[in-house]
């Protein structure tokens, strides 16, 4: 089983490769996904990464709250999106 953990707080220079990094030595990442605006394709700051359980568990405790790139990382589960209404 797999975890979905939200990452936010990152610097915008922040690659997939580094947050894989931070997050593999927790245990195994599925997939990393860093948000990009949908305007300006720029960073938006935050992104999501998937791994299993145990290691999931591991990586908010550890991460939460360090150091990244001169930011302090906010890391916890990620929650399912709310539904926005069209109006």
């Amino acid at each position: 089983m797999s975890k979905n953990i939200y990452v936010g707080n990152l610097p915008w220079s922040a690659s997939e490769d580094e947050v894989r990094a931070a997050f593999e030595a927790y245990g195994e990442v599925n997939s990393v996904n860093l948000i990009n605006d949908r305007e300006t394709g720029r960073p938006r700051g935050f992104g999501f990464v998937e791994m299993d359980d145990a290691g999931a568990a591991e990586a908010i405790k550890n991460l939460d709250g360090k150091d990244f790139g001169g930011r302090n990382l906010k890391v916890n589960e990620a929650r399912p999106r709310a539904e926005r209404s069209r109006w």
